[in-house]
């Protein structure tokens, strides 16, 4: 998501980095690609009509109109003015008296029960949760909740026989229940339908009379577009929302509800699910996801991956040695260290300027692309992997063969391992090995 905008802004910034000075007409060229860019990405026209006219205003003061880098000063501004339309980061209300009460809702399809096992889980660490099936008009949704919680390994309170019907006796079960195994966090499932009804918020409202909750949180399909921020609005005139969480982030709508929700309903987004597995659910962060937006990737996200995998400062050597001794076998122990961190296409998408690479697709940067690579200097001699630069015509036909792959996916592997050489070589001198152990999230 936000392929699209990333690379229009891209091409925005690439003509003002072309002109040593701005003028007023070339401010204007910019706006004009801005809102172009916005609105195709399916940003309400609302905000971002706010949002080019912050830019406009700050973009054409006198220091930055004389500065020597206009493009970059013009590109920290949109960061800055996008982060602003998106909103602080907001937590999760804790009660400071147990238990804490989280009431999901959402239309059906949007992705509800399968995020509030993700909520439960990334709630474990810190807490006990209990999850409970309050949809019982959904003949799979009771089981659905109950085989997701499994196999996450939190808690599951649902009503006692198949085919009971009375919500509000689950509620008042499940308080009960909670109360009795130290459940400290209670997480309520409610019922999905396919559009807002006086059934729907009658029952939402008696739910929470039984049970007050500390949340009430919608949510919301990010591919779904603009019906994603009027949902939103709908559900919080009826129900007071304190939260939302917009699932399906990874997919490849354009993504503007993502960016203009809060700005237009004025309720902040807490989650984003970030994939189908119930481990895909993260802190909704504006300033990181605006780094991904501009090109500058997502060094946070990325140094908490590496922490999670139990990459150690001790693995990343000092650059200077890399340079020097960088050879196919040690690229095979960072394919290896890759796969620790997860999904391939994701980690690439938080290293700043990796899509400026030659020759570099995302789309490429996944696990078939990663076992392929692994499998090619799998069939290397221990020579070649030392010596890379012996590896001609007859060899690398050989290592086609005996690997599945083509000579071209040999071909582009070793050029590949070149440009990380390159790379590496970059971090040597002076302050190189901190700015690489900075980029795996050491020493901060």
């Amino acid at each position: 998501m936000f392929d699209a905008l990333k690379e229009k802004l891209s091409a925005m910034f690439s003509k003002l980095g072309g002109k040593g000075r701005l003028s007023p007409e070339d401010i204007d060229a910019a706006m004009r690609d801005l809102r172009r860019s916005l609105l195709e990405a399916d940003v309400d026209f609302r905000a971002a009509k706010d949002l080019i006219a912050k830019v406009r205003e700050r973009a054409t003061s006198a220091e930055v109109l004389q500065s020597i880098t206009p493009s970059e000063r013009i590109s920290a501004i949109v960061y800055e003015e996008l982060i602003s339309l998106m909103g602080k980061p907001a937590p999760l209300t804790i009660s400071p008296k147990p238990p804490t009460v989280i009431l999901m809702a959402g239309l059906q399809g949007s992705g509800k029960t399968t995020t509030t096992v993700k909520l439960a889980r990334l709630l474990k660490d810190s807490h006990k949760p209990l999850v409970v099936a309050c949809d019982l008009r959904r003949p799979a949704a009771v089981e659905q909740l109950r085989v997701l919680a499994d196999g996450a390994k939190v808690a599951f309170f649902g009503p006692e026989k198949p085919g009971d019907s009375d919500v509000l006796a689950v509620v008042k079960g499940a308080a009960k229940y909670a109360e009795g195994h130290l459940n400290d966090v209670i997480i309520l499932d409610t019922a999905g339908r396919l559009h807002i009804d006086d059934e729907l918020m009658t029952e939402l409202k008696r739910i929470a009379e039984i049970l007050p909750p500390h949340e009430k949180i919608l949510v919301v399909d990010a591919m779904t577009g603009q019906e994603a921020v009027n949902s939103a609005k709908a559900f919080h005139e009826l129900l007071g929302l304190t939260g939302l969480i917009l699932t399906k982030l990874d997919g490849d709508a354009r993504g503007g509800s993502a960016l203009s929700i809060r700005a237009v309903t004025g309720i902040p987004v807490k989650f984003a699910g970030t994939g189908e597995n119930t481990d895909a659910l993260e802190p909704f962060n504006p300033g990181r996801m605006a780094g991904r937006i501009m090109g500058m990737g997502d060094i946070q996200g990325l140094a908490e991956k590496v922490r999670a995998a139990g990459i150690t400062q001790e693995e990343i050597k000092s650059p200077g040695k890399i340079a020097k001794s960088f050879d196919l076998e040690m690229l095979l122990k960072q394919f290896e260290q890759l796969e620790k961190l997860g999904p391939i296409e994701k980690i690439a998408g938080m290293i700043p300027g990796l899509d400026k690479i030659k020759d570099f697709r995302a789309e490429d940067a996944d696990a078939k692309a990663l076992k392929r690579s692994k499998a090619i200097i799998q069939s290397m001699t221990r020579e070649e992997r030392r010596n890379p630069r012996i590896i001609k015509g007859s060899r690398r036909r050989r290592i086609a063969e005996g690997s599945g792959t083509s000579v071209q996916n040999v071909n582009q592997l070793l050029a590949q391992y070149e440009q990380m050489k390159k790379m590496f070589k970059s971090f040597t001198g002076s302050g190189g090995s901190r700015r690489l152990k900075s980029l795996f999230g050491f020493g901060r």
